[in-house]
């Protein structure tokens, strides 16, 4: 069977996976998408807690939308064409969230606006989380600093652009999370990624989710703010499957639903090699690209091989997280050491370390090979490479592959 893997925006690499040692590629459920501007129109017209959107910018003074940056695959622009029918774009202001991720690229600010952006770029603000004027809001129940850009504490009215789908420690995006972290201080992210480390902290988890908590409870000292949120769900080429509109916590809630229709795969064993790709704009970096590691290995056999798909277009994204991966050959000796002081990263180093204790994690990127070495992960120059390795040392095992795996939650059923 030979297998077109994706790579980068629009490369492809070829790998033949044997028929006897198949299982099958598995991509986020194939569902019924229908035009973008009636899916999203509809949503808005029909909100979740409000009469109309209308009725909810009425009398505002200082309207901001707070929108998800380059690296996610939100499809801000469709929104806004939707938008542009019902309402004048530049009585708004708008934020990025783009947590601790670096400013746009021209071509990410092109990718979020679309057609808007030439009007609207002299009311487009970047958040940064290390300079931009925070306001400290009070203490969550888990400790962390609550501290939120002050564009988004003053505005008398917000609303909210994201797309929801499954989060490997934050159990989805979407909701609250353009609060915490998208716009909210260094030290208040550092603080909320820090319970990431929690074995609670994971994909599909809410209940009792340390982080998803903490998210909720930066919502809740903003409790008396005006907030209306369009939050969609895309299907696996990107396209718009369903959009919720409306108060923020009950859209959130109905996105959830859809989203595990579309990313919550049956898969009907587990693997020996599990490749999982990062695919466009989610292989941006390492630090990007975890995502696709931590969903891949609901797929693998414990003792075997999960080989990670990124182009790593700018690189390893934060730094500290592989530096701790690289202090120790022995995984478990890395996870002792990130308890002992945690920086932001380190979350990815430990979830990273976590699975190789029980797995070997290999790699087809574009960074160099030293680097991924000194991480314990096996770097190849292509996925041929890595596969032939694979069947050398088990010839007769058993490969899945995740073409979305950033996104794709295996579960055996």
């Amino acid at each position: 069977m030979i297998i077109d893997v994706k790579y980068g925006k629009d490369g492809v690499q070829k790998v033949d996976i044997p028929d006897a040692n198949y299982i099958g590629t598995f991509y986020p459920k194939d569902v019924e998408c229908g035009n973008p501007d009636e899916v999203i129109g509809e949503s808005i017209d029909n909100p979740i807690g409000y009469e109309s959107l209308e009725a909810f910018l009425e009398g505002g003074k200082d309207i901001v939308f707070i929108v998800n940056d380059g690296t996610r695959p939100t499809p801000t622009a469709k929104v806004l064409d939707a938008l542009s029918k019902r309402m004048d774009l530049r009585k708004a202001r708008y934020l990025i969230a783009t947590g601790t991720h670096r400013d746009m690229t021209q071509e990410e600010y092109d990718f979020v606006f679309g057609s808007h952006y030439a009007e609207l770029k002299d009311r487009i603000i970047c958040h940064n989380a290390k300079e931009s004027e925070c306001v400290f809001l009070g203490t969550s129940k888990n400790g962390t600093p609550m501290e939120v850009n002050k564009i988004a504490v003053d505005a008398d009215r917000l609303v909210i652009i994201t797309s929801v789908e499954p989060h490997y420690f934050a159990g989805y995006t979407g909701g609250r999370k353009s609060f915490l972290p998208g716009v909210a201080s260094f030290k208040t992210v550092e603080a909320n990624h820090k319970l990431a480390m929690s074995k609670e902290a994971q994909s599909l988890v809410l209940e009792g989710n340390p982080v998803h908590e903490d998210m909720m409870d930066a919502l809740a000292v903003v409790k008396g703010k005006q907030i209306f949120s369009i939050q969609m769900v895309l299907d696996r080429h990107q396209n718009i499957y369903r959009t919720a509109s409306g108060a923020l916590n009950p859209a959130f809630d109905q996105a959830v639903v859809w989203a595990n229709e579309v990313f919550s795969v049956p898969i009907p064993e587990k693997a020996d090699v599990v490749i999982s790709v990062a695919p466009y704009p989610m292989d941006v970096d390492l630090y990007q690209s975890q995502k696709a590691l931590d969903n891949g290995k609901w797929a693998l056999k414990e003792g075997g091989k999960i080989i990670m798909v990124s182009k790593c277009r700018e690189g390893i994204g934060h730094a500290t997280f592989l530096q701790q991966l690289s202090t120790s050959k022995d995984p478990q000796k890395v996870l002792e050491n990130l308890k002992a002081e945690y920086k932001l990263g380190y979350h990815k180093a430990a979830k990273m370390a976590e699975i190789a204790t029980w797995a070997s994690i290999w790699a087809v990127t574009d960074l160099d090979p030293k680097l991924l070495e000194d991480a314990n992960i096996r770097p190849f120059p292509s996925v041929a490479d890595a596969v032939a390795e694979a069947f050398r040392e088990k010839p007769d095992a058993r490969v899945i592959v995740l073409m979305d795996g950033s996104v794709t939650i295996p579960k055996v059923m």
